[in-house]
């Protein structure tokens, strides 16, 4: 073991949509403008918030710490590898800071800072608190975990009046450093849709947009105070890193979904699949007109129910899919991946035709279908996951597949979740691998590798 220094801090809040995201986003990206090298993590398994922190963060990929998918000993690895030589690391909380699926509150944001040793800075939404703000601090202070907290931003303050009376009751009733007040300014809200914030990409004025973030936090937060509050964090005992001796199987050429309608992807697993010889080939579905020269296809998650005009009036893609499937391509596909592969979606009274690549139709809804955190277990279809293995994973999709053709067979038996039909996940139909469930590499140690042999043995190359 090895002391190290990693100046670190949590962002969390009481409950979820508090202002956390807005903070982190605008911390990352007032910080990098003063010349700060600053690493983002976001706990849990989102996809959305990363892309934001990344794009804030000028680079440096956002990575995703999870304790419930990962377990203790992978998260902190994953935090020190990533968080060293790094001026500050930023972690984003989830949820609100106790809430987790362990009642001890092991996996929560606050397990989390326990086990990272991180200083929490809370921002508290004060929409309709005066003088009420402070037993609701206070009693975040005084739950098991609550020590952590060592700053609080006030988030939503009408006026000036407003900011007074809640100054006025944090003094008198809690010991902790008031950090920054943000005043209510519909110019900085991050749009949301039905799963979450807006995408990045989605809009051209992105960077404008951040840039606006960042300078209404640091007009309004004490970024020195924020900084000095991140270097007094304890130092870590860093283990050594293990010796690899990894060799990664003969090349083989992925073409992966890259664009607005697909871009939910852990970087930890497009690294993991290149540490097992996939080179990953990025291609999109709005504009290409056909796939990349390539042995395989990999379609993350996304939102293509927001494209459906877009991705249906690409016949030419849609077409090529098809066709290379029927022709034995195989094509490894996650919850949108799975969408833009059916005959067809249906969204209220509209009806849009997709690649028809494996015979399924989906149907979106109003409410989540499949919403949280999955366990499944190989259901004696592929080599992996075994049966009796236990995969852990999410899923989280309005859709709903509402018809299987003949010659499906699933990979998955769903212990929890609801996969596609509450049952089962992982539709094979030749050689096509497509499930609702996201796997993080890191969480299940044998995804890569096994991805990386299913499109190697299966391999058909597409000559264009």
């Amino acid at each position: 073991m090895t002391q190290q220094s990693f100046p670190r801090l949590m962002i969390a809040a009481p409950s979820k949509s508090s202002g956390k995201t807005l903070l982190s986003i605008g911390l990352v990206a007032a910080l990098t403008k003063r010349g700060m090298d600053v690493q983002p993590f976001k706990k849990g398994p989102d996809f959305i918030d990363p892309r934001w922190l990344t794009y804030a963060a000028c680079g440096r990929e956002c990575r995703n710490l999870d304790i419930f998918l990962m377990g203790r000993e992978v998260v902190f690895e994953l935090f020190c590898k990533n968080g060293a030589n790094s001026d500050i690391s930023i972690i984003e909380g989830n949820h609100g800071l106790f809430d987790g699926q362990d009642i001890e509150g092991g996996d929560c944001g606050a397990g989390l800072a326990a086990l990272l040793q991180v200083p929490v800075l809370l921002v508290v939404d004060c929409r309709g608190f005066a003088r009420g703000i402070a037993p609701l601090v206070s009693g975040l202070l005084n739950f098991p975990g609550g020590e952590h907290i060592k700053g609080v931003i006030l988030n939503n303050v009408a006026t000036p009046r407003h900011e007074k009376r809640l100054r006025a009751a944090m003094e008198r009733y809690c010991d902790l450093p008031i950090l920054g007040v943000l005043p209510r300014n519909p110019n900085v809200v991050i749009d949301e849709r039905h799963l979450g914030l807006e995408p990045v990409g989605e809009r051209e004025e992105l960077g404008e947009r951040i840039t606006v973030i960042g300078d209404f936090i640091a007009q309004h937060v004490d970024l020195d105070g924020i900084v000095a509050l991140a270097n007094r964090a304890s130092d870590l005992n860093v283990p050594p890193a293990s010796k690899q001796n990894h060799q990664a199987g003969e090349p083989v050429r992925v073409a992966y979904a890259a664009d607005r309608a697909f871009h939910f992807y852990y970087p930890d697993n497009l690294e993991a699949l290149q540490q097992e010889g996939v080179e990953l080939i990025p291609f999109s579905m709005l504009q290409d007109e056909k796939l990349p020269e390539v042995d395989g296809l990999f379609i993350g998650g996304g939102f293509p129910e927001m494209f459906m005009e877009e991705l249906a009036a690409n016949r030419s893609m849609m077409s090529d899919i098809r066709q290379q499937v029927d022709l034995g391509l195989p094509v490894y596909a996650e919850c949108g991946g799975l969408m833009v592969l059916a005959q067809q979606i249906q969204w209220k009274d509209r009806v849009a035709s997709f690649a028809g690549a494996i015979p399924v139709d989906i149907v979106m809804h109003a409410r989540p279908q499949g919403y949280g955190f999955m366990e499944l277990t190989g259901s004696g279809e592929l080599s992996w996951p075994a049966v009796g293995q236990n995969v852990r994973c999410h899923e989280f999709h309005y859709s709903k597949v509402v018809r299987i053709g003949e010659g499906v067979k699933f990979a998955y038996k769903v212990k929890r979740g609801f996969g596609v039909d509450g049952h089962w996940d992982g539709i094979l139909y030749k050689n096509v691998f497509a499930s609702y469930a996201h796997i993080h590499a890191a969480s299940e140690k044998g995804w890569a590798k096994f991805l990386a042999s299913f499109w190697r043995q299966n391999r058909i190359n597409i000559s264009k």
